[in-house]
């Protein structure tokens, strides 16, 4: 896409460029722009250089007559159609992201895993040149295919951005950072270490895919101690459909993708106030090994 590190695109569309072509039914197609190159549809071919040198907004249409409309792609549509190893964080999770953690320009992030590259591109466009991404990833497959994509949006590698190889808990860096995101199977297990570099009054988002992940996440936070109540959200999307009297809801829905975990960073040496509610009976069972609040020993709820 290579969107310029400052700001957003202007003038007229150039070779090296990526458009994205919708048909009338909103089909849409990803383009490399390239001198005289042809795309092929079912509908007929669409010669690049018609497109090479008109604005953003314009219509092409196909050897078959059929009219395609022509716009650079939006940050989102680039998300959902890039190369993936790891599954991406989808764009209405990724929105609440950004604002549920007040990403600022000039914060600095540590995020964990950097999977496809997806979430990272969002928090390096909300940074900024001036803020600090480090990205964790375990697999080295997956962060070849990350720095790819988040080199292939910005069109060159982000000042903002460091991408390091390796496991949280063991490689995690010295640097103070305002945020953390973690995207991993098990964040509770880094729960300690990212304590030790979050900066007080700092946030923390876990994102995570299934109840029990959720359920653990919380309540490591919880018996942490360092951190306010965690606050859990699930978010999901439904279009509509407007035309005339046939307003109704639309045939597509983005349902779960995952489970969204906030809390806060209290001050060293403040333990969080104890729960003044008590867990329901039954909430930890005689074979429940994880972690319990403040106040619930094993062998039963209320002790």
């Amino acid at each position: 896409m290579a969107e310029p590190l400052s700001g957003v695109h202007t003038g007229l569309l150039q070779a090296g460029e990526r458009v994205t072509l919708s048909d009338p039914k909103g089909r849409r197609h990803s383009v490399l722009l390239a001198p005289g190159v042809v795309f092929h549809t079912t509908k007929g071919a669409i010669s690049h250089d018609d497109l090479i040198g008109r604005p953003e907004g314009t219509v092409v249409r196909s050897a078959g007559g059929v009219a395609y409309l022509a716009f650079r792609p939006l940050l989102e549509e680039f998300v959902v159609t890039m190369p993936r190893g790891a599954a991406v964080v989808y764009p209405k999770d990724a929105a609440h992201i950004l604002v549920q953690t007040d990403i600022f320009p000039g914060a600095r992030v540590l995020e964990a895993g950097a999977g496809s590259g997806s979430l990272s591109i969002f928090l390096l466009r909300a940074i900024g040149p001036t803020g600090r991404l480090y990205s964790y990833e375990r697999r080295p497959e997956f962060a070849a295919i990350a720095q790819k994509n988040v080199s292939a949006f910005f069109g060159a590698e982000h000042p903002a951005w460091e991408l390091r190889v390796g496991d949280l808990v063991a490689d995690i860096g010295p640097e103070r950072v305002d945020r953390v995101v973690l995207d991993m199977l098990a964040p509770w297990e880094c729960v300690d270490v990212v304590a030790d570099v979050l900066e007080p009054g700092g946030l923390l988002c876990c994102y995570v895919a299934t109840t029990t992940q959720l359920g653990r996440t919380m309540d490591t936070l919880r018996a942490h101690g360092g951190f306010t109540e965690p606050d859990a959200r699930e978010y999901q999307a439904r279009g509509w459909h407007a035309e005339g009297l046939a307003i109704r809801p639309g045939h597509t829905t983005t349902g779960h993708t995952g489970f969204l975990v906030f809390t806060r960073r209290l001050a060293p040496g403040v333990v969080a106030p104890a729960r003044r509610r008590r867990p329901a009976p039954g909430a930890y069972g005689p074979d429940y090994s994880g972690p319990r609040p403040r106040g619930v020993e094993a062998g039963g709820d209320d002790a």
